[in-house]
Order: structure tokens, then C-alpha cells, then sequence
């Protein structure tokens, strides 16, 4: 069977698949399973062509990596056939530990136990199951490989990764501010003392990059109606773990199930074998369907709020600097008890608050290093002229006052 096949991409046309283990991982049942999980969640709520997916990403993802890998092998760095691949596969699997509507899940139904975690037990199964040909990939991805440049491709301030999501999730959502010059980066890159800069010609476009990928936070990633979905979400899955735990048979797959029923630490879920496995059959469609047969289900609490998710009548929300006024809440907390018939408790899922943040640029180990004409190697916010990228360097935390709009 021919496995160097050619996928058509509609970002970047024809994407190939260069090697056999490659294509073989992407047949396996975990990497297909991210056909089936949106890569921007609730964004569709807002911008409804933003249905693509981690599988996407991921292919996306991994096209950048060869264009990467072929510059730098063209400037005399010395990357040889393993490493390539190696590498390659490292950045075809960085998401698969997502799972669906990752950040609710994450906070309420698996919690403390990160994306990244489980991307790495899952490419550790994959090592068994393909005796022993990741290891090298997976030492890439954990920055644990002599090379330290080639992790810093896969996982930094300026990885394929980032590269390939802000087109992407640009294309999709037809925000045209989040549009970057990818291979243009890619075609200025270079390695000094085993690290990863950008030559000084590209300065620009890594300006460009950085401001893109702000506007892309406050306009796509954290827009006011796209954390509203997000936060009724979490909501109803937080409000469906406590009546399960409580013996309230809910309806679910059985994949769902198992984490609306269990508290599973992260130690359970490294070194218990069925966590894992059972993670890997879950995707949108099993919490999709959950949520419409829960609309009717006993509980006002979680019927109220399935049936404002599937019908698109989700939270107002207030983005503010400061605290919301503590009075505000409250009153609006007392409506809600009134209103609906229900308790303090109960009415706090109607009425909240939580904090958001937004950080572009973060000056630490894996900082944007510019090789200057003259050999040196400064830091982007130092290199660059523009003043507003300092700027960029400072974390922006907002507060978010949710509430239903009924009770306005």
C-alpha cells in the first residue's frame, strides 16, 4: 500500500505525508478521534464557519514542521532523517490529548489533569503499540532530546503550533486580523547555540505575529458571547457531576459516564490503564448528546440551562477592569432565587463571576530571540521598535460578571 499520500488542505493546498509510520499514526483510532472535536469549542456560536477541527490542526500543524525542518536544513543545521521524522511526529500528536469542549472539561470533569499530560501517556501507548519508533519524538515533545531547538519548534513562543492556529482559526472564522506571514517566519529562521531565532529581516513579520495573536484572544478566543458559551458549558457540566455524585442517574455514553461518575486523580489516570482508554472514546458528539436529552431532565437547574445552551440563549456578560459591585450580584442572586424557585446554591448558577486573562507574549526561557545583523541576539521587545510590544508582554486580566438575561 502507497502511504505517502497527499492531503488537500484549504489553507495551505496540498499537504504530504512523508513517511509510512506517519501515515500509520494517523490511521490509529486516537488520532482519528480528532475528526470529532471542534478546535475552537463555542466559537461557532459567534463565527459559524469555525467548525474545522483538532484533526486539521494537527495536519496543519505538521506541514509547517516539514517547511521548518527544510529551511533550517537548507542553512547547514545538521537535522538527520530520524530527527526529522521524530520531530514531525512529535508535532502531529501535540493535541491528541484534547478532549472535547477541552477547557470546560478540563475545569470540571477531569480536572487537574492537563491536555498535555494526556497527549504524553497516549504517545507513550503509541511507542508500545509501534515498538519503541517514538521514543525519540516523544523526548522531543518532552524537552528531554540533546537538541533542545527541536522542542522549542514543537512547544514555544513561536511553535508551529501557534503558526498554524492563528491562519487557521482565521480562515475559519473570516477574522482577518489574525492573518500571519507563517512561511515567512519560517523562511527566517535560524539556530544559535542550540535555540531557535529569527533573523533580523524578519522582524517585522514576528511584530505583526505577536499583535495578530492579541486581537485574535479578544476577538475570537475570549469574545464576550464565545466565554458566554463556554461558561454555560462548564456550568451544566458541573451541575451534572454534582447530581451524579449525588445518585442522580443522568443520561450519557458510557465514556462520559465514567467521568461524570468518578473523581479520578492524576495519578490514578497515569498509572490506571482504563482512565486513559476510556478518555479516548470521548468527543463532541458524547457531550452534544448528553446536553439535548438533558433538557428534559428532572432537575430545573440543569434543564434551564441545557435548554438556554442548545437554543443559543446564553449568559450576558460584562467584561470589566475592576471587580463587579458585590451589591449587583447579590441582588441579582435574590431575583434569581425568586424567579426561578430555587435555593441560594442553586441560583449561583445563574449568577457569577470569574476572572479572564489575555498574555501575548510572555519575556521568559522560550522568549522570540532576533539574530541581529551584526551576530547578536536580543530578546523581540528589545530588538523591536515598536513600543507597543512591551506592552504586549504584560498579562491583561479582565473580570466577567455572567448572569441570564431574563433576569435583567
Amino acid at each position: 500500500m502507497n502511504k505517502k499520500k497527499i492531503i488537500n488542505d484549504p489553507v495551505y493546498g496540498f499537504i504530504n505525508i512523508q513517511s509510512d509510520l506517519v501515515f500509520d499514526l494517523m490511521e490509529h483510532p486516537y488520532f482519528q478521534r480528532l475528526r470529532y472535536i471542534k478546535q475552537l469549542g463555542m466559537t461557532h456560536l459567534v463565527y459559524p464557519g469555525a467548525l474545522h477541527t483538532r484533526f486539521h490542526h494537527a495536519l496543519g500543524a505538521m506541514h509547517l514542521m516539514q517547511l521548518a525542518i527544510k529551511t533550517l536544513c537548507d542553512k547547514g543545521h545538521d537535522i538527520n532523517h530520524q530527527e526529522q521524522e521524530a520531530v514531525i511526529i512529535a508535532i502531529l500528536l501535540h493535541d491528541i490529548g484534547h478532549g472535547p469542549f477541552s477547557h470546560a472539561l478540563e475545569k470540571h470533569i477531569v480536572k487537574g489533569i492537563h491536555h498535555e499530560t494526556i497527549s504524553t501517556l497516549l504517545m507513550s501507548k503509541l511507542n508500545k503499540r509501534f515498538n519503541g519508533k517514538l521514543g525519540m519524538a516523544i523526548d522531543i515533545f518532552n524537552n528531554e532530546y540533546p537538541k533542545r531547538f527541536l522542542h522549542q519548534l514543537v512547544s514555544s513562543q513561536l511553535d508551529m503550533d501557534r503558526l498554524d492556529y492563528l491562519n487557521r482559526d482565521s480562515f475559519y472564522t473570516g477574522v482577518s486580523e489574525g492573518i500571519i506571514s507563517s512561511e515567512r517566519i519560517i523562511k527566517m529562521l535560524n539556530v544559535v547555540d542550540d535555540a531557535i531565532v529569527v533573523e533580523e529581516k524578519g522582524i517585522y513579520s514576528i511584530e505583526k505575529f505577536l499583535v495578530a495573536r492579541r486581537l485574535m484572544y479578544w476577538q475570537v478566543y475570549l469574545h464576550k458571547t464565545v466565554t458566554s458559551g463556554e461558561q454555560m458549558l462548564g456550568k451544566i457540566l458541573q451541575r451534572a457531576r454534582e447530581l451524579t455524585m449525588q445518585g442522580h442517574q443522568l443520561f450519557s455514553t458510557p465514556a462520559l459516564n465514567h467521568f461524570l461518575q468518578n473523581t479520578i486523580t492524576k495519578e490514578q489516570f497515569i498509572n490506571e490503564d482504563h482512565h486513559i482508554e476510556t478518555f479516548t472514546c470521548l468527543d463532541d458528539a458524547d457531550v452534544m448528546a448528553a446536553v439535548k436529552v438533558w433538557t428534559r431532565y428532572n432537575d430545573k437547574v440543569l434543564a434551564i440551562l441545557c435548554e438556554s445552551f442548545i437554543q443559543r440563549k446564553l449568559y450576558h456578560v460584562d467584561i470589566t477592569n475592576m471587580p463587579p459591585d458585590v451589591t449587583q450580584i447579590e441582588r441579582l442572586r435574590q431575583k434569581a432565587m425568586e424567579k426561578y424557585g430555587m435555593c441560594y446554591d442553586d441560583a449561583c448558577y445563574f449568577v457569577f463571576t470569574d476572572v479572564i486573562s489575555n498574555n501575548a507574549y510572555k519575556v521568559e526561557d522560550t522568549n522570540i530571540k532576533i539574530l541581529m545583523k551584526g551576530g547578536g541576539i536580543k530578546d523581540i521587545t528589545t530588538a523591536s521598535d515598536n513600543a507597543n510590544l512591551e506592552a504586549l508582554a504584560k498579562t491583561v486580566e479582565k473580570y466577567i460578571f455572567c448572569y441570564t438575561k431574563d433576569l435583567i
